[in-house]
C-alpha cells in the first residue's frame, strides 16, 4: 500500500468518526423521548422541537458550512464542527431540571446542528480531495455506507443507554469526537482553500425561510391553524424561501448554484428525497414512541423493534444499488415507494391490535421499500451534476433531505398532538372522565411519557385508553406516511427518467441560464414528461 493511499485512508477514518456523531443523532434521540419528557416535563411542543431544532439546524445552515470551509479552510471546519458538537452534546446532557430546562435543550440541540453543518460539506470534500479520482467512487461509497449504518445504530444504541441515563445519550458522543479529534491529527489532511465570496445575505433568507415555515407548521397545535402566528410564518417562511431563489439566481457568487434545478431530473430526484425524508427520519420519533406508550415496551426493546425495520431497509438497500447500477433509478424507486406505501397502510393498520407480532412483517416491508429509494435517489441526483460539483450536489441533496425531515416532524408531530386529544376525549368519556381533565392528562403523554400511568382504582381503565387512543393518533400518522409514499409512487412514474447515466455531465453545464439543458436521456429512452 502507498504511502498516499494510507494517508488517504486515515483521513477516510478521521471523517468517519467525525460526522458519525451526526448521524448517530438523527435518530438516537427519538429512544429517549418518553424519559426525557417525563423527567424534564417538557410541553407538548417542546419535546418535538427537542427534534426538530437539530433537523432544522443542520438543513438551514448546510450551505453555509461549505462555503466557510472553502474559504477559511476544510481541516479548520471539521475540527471546529467537532468540538461545537462534541460541547453541546455535553451541555445537552447537563440540561438542568427547572424552568430553563426546555429552552435550554433545544438550544444546544440547535446548535448541535449547526457543527454538523460545519463539519459534514468539509468531510465530504476532504475525502474527496485525498484520494485520486479513480479511488474516489469507493472510498465515497465505503463513507456513505458506515455512516448511513449508523443511522440504524442509533435507536439501538440509544435504547441500551436510556436504560443507563437519558443523559448518556449525548455523552457517548465525546469520546467519538476525541477520537476523531486524535484521527485528524494523525492523518494530517492537505487543506487547499479556495477563498470566495460568501453570500451572507443568501445565507441570512434561507436559514429564516426554514425556521419560519416549520415554525408555523410545529406550533399549529398550540396557536391554531387558522391563527395569524400560525399562517403570518408560513407565509413570510414561504416568501424568504422564494427570495431566496430568485436571489441566487441574480447573485454572482451563490450560496447555492441553484440553477442545478433546471436539469429536470436533478430536480425530480430531490423531489423524491425530500417527500421520502419527511416520512423516513419522522418515523423513529413516532414509532419509538408508539412502542413505548401503547405497547409498553422498554427504551431498549423499542430499539429492537426499529431494528425490525432497518432488517428490510438493509437488504432492500444492497438490491437498490444493484437495480441503479443496471438500470437507472427509476425501477427502484418506483418498486420501492409503492412496497413502502403498502407496508406503511399495513402497519397503521395493525397498530390499534398492540401486537408486536402481528405487525413486523409489514415494518420489515416498509423499510425494504425506503430501502429501495433511498441510495437510488440520491445517487442519480448527484450523477446528474457535473464531476467538479459532486460536493454542491451532494450539500443540496443533504439540505432538501433535512428539510424535508423537519417539515414532516413539524406537520405529522402537530397533527398528532391535536388527534391525541381528540382521542383521548373520546376515550376517557366512555368511562367518565370530562374534556379538561382528558387534555390535561393527553398533555403528559404527548411526547410519549408514562408519567400518566395512575394509581388508584380506575388507574389502569385509564391507563389503557391511553394507549388506545395513542395507537389511534399514531394510526393515523402512518396513514399519512403512506399517502406521502404513495404520492412518490405516481410522481416517479412520471417525472423520474428511465435508464442511467451514461456519461459525464459537461462542466459548463449550468454556468448559462440560457443554455442550461435538461438532461439528455439515454440512448433509446425519450425525455421524461
Amino acid at each position: 500500500m502507498s504511502g498516499r493511499s494510507k494517508s488517504a485512508n486515515w483521513v477516510l477514518a478521521a471523517m468517519v468518526f467525525a460526522v458519525g456523531m451526526t448521524f448517530i443523532d438523527m435518530t438516537i434521540v427519538s429512544i429517549a423521548i418518553p424519559d426525557i419528557q417525563q423527567d424534564l416535563k417538557l410541553s407538548e411542543t417542546g419535546i418535538q422541537w427537542m427534534i426538530n431544532a437539530y433537523l432544522l439546524a443542520l438543513s438551514a445552515t448546510f450551505a453555509l458550512g461549505g462555503r466557510l470551509g472553502d474559504t477559511l479552510g476544510k481541516v479548520r471546519m471539521v475540527v471546529l464542527g467537532v468540538v461545537m458538537f462534541a460541547t453541546a452534546s455535553a451541555l445537552c446532557g447537563l440540561t438542568p431540571a427547572g424552568s430553563f430546562d426546555e429552552t435550554w435543550i433545544i438550544v444546544f440541540r440547535a446548535v448541535q446542528g449547526v457543527g454538523a453543518a460545519l463539519m459534514l460539506p468539509a468531510a465530504l470534500a476532504l475525502i474527496i480531495s485525498a484520494y485520486p479520482i479513480d479511488k474516489r467512487g469507493k472510498a465515497l461509497a465505503i463513507f456513505f455506507a458506515i455512516t448511513g449504518g449508523l443511522t440504524s445504530i442509533g435507536p439501538i444504541a440509544g435504547g441500551y443507554l436510556t436504560e443507563v441515563d437519558w443523559r448518556a445519550i449525548f455523552w457517548v458522543n465525546i469520546p467519538i469526537a476525541i477520537i476523531a479529534l486524535v484521527l485528524i491529527r494523525v492523518a494530517n489532511p492537505d487543506d487547499e482553500r479556495n477563498p470566495q465570496p460568501i453570500d451572507y445575505q443568501g445565507a441570512v433568507l434561507v436559514t429564516g425561510g426554514m425556521a419560519l415555515s416549520v415554525l408555523g407548521l410545529q406550533q399549529a397545535s398550540d396557536w391554531g391553524w387558522g391563527s395569524w402566528q400560525t399562517i403570518g410564518a408560513i407565509v413570510v417562511g414561504t416568501l424568504l424561501l422564494v427570495a431566496f431563489f430568485v436571489h441566487e439566481l441574480r447573485t454572482a457568487d451563490p450560496l447555492i448554484r441553484v440553477r442545478i434545478f433546471t436539469d429536470r431530473s436533478f430536480a425530480a430526484d430531490n423531489v423524491v428525497l425530500l417527500l421520502l425524508s419527511a416520512v423516513f427520519i419522522p418515523l423513529f420519533f413516532f414509532s419509538s414512541t408508539y412502542a413505548q406508550l401503547s405497547l409498553e415496551q422498554s427504551a431498549a426493546n423499542a430499539g429492537l423493534y426499529l431494528l425490525i425495520f432497518f432488517g428490510g431497509f438493509a437488504v432492500a438497500s444492497q438490491f437498490g444499488g444493484r437495480i441503479l447500477d443496471q438500470q437507472g433509478a427509476r425501477p427502484a424507486i418506483v418498486t420501492g415507494s409503492i412496497l413502502a406505501a403498502v407496508g406503511f397502510y399495513l402497519w397503521a393498520r395493525s397498530m390499534t391490535d398492540l401486537n408486536i407480532s402481528d405487525q413486523w412483517p409489514y415494518i420489515v416491508m416498509a423499510g425494504a421499500g425506503i430501502g429501495f429509494v433511498l441510495g437510488p435517489a440520491n445517487t442519480d441526483a448527484i450523477n446528474r451534476a457535473p464531476a467538479s460539483t459532486y460536493g454542491e450536489a451532494t450539500g443540496i441533496t443533504q439540505t432538501i433531505r433535512n428539510y424535508g425531515a423537519s417539515v414532516g416532524l413539524a406537520i405529522m408531530g402537530t397533527i398528532l398532538i391535536t388527534q391525541n386529544r381528540i382521542n383521548l376525549e373520546e376515550t376517557l368519556g366512555k368511562i367518565g372522565i370530562g374534556k379538561e381533565q382528558a387534555d390535561a392528562i393527553a398533555g403528559q403523554v404527548a411526547g410519549g411519557g408514562s408519567s400518566a400511568r395512575t394509581g388508584g382504582s380506575g388507574g389502569a381503565e385509564v391507563f389503557r385508553a391511553i394507549q388506545d387512543a395513542y395507537a389511534q393518533s399514531t394510526q393515523t400518522v402512518f396513514y399519512i406516511m403512506a399517502g406521502i409514499m404513495a404520492v412518490v409512487f405516481v410522481f416517479s412514474l412520471i417525472f423520474v427518467p428511465r435508464g442511467k447515466v451514461e456519461a459525464p455531465v459537461a462542466e459548463d453545464k449550468f454556468d448559462n441560464p440560457d443554455e442550461a439543458p435538461d438532461s439528455a436521456p439515454p440512448a433509446g429512452e425519450s425525455a421524461p414528461a
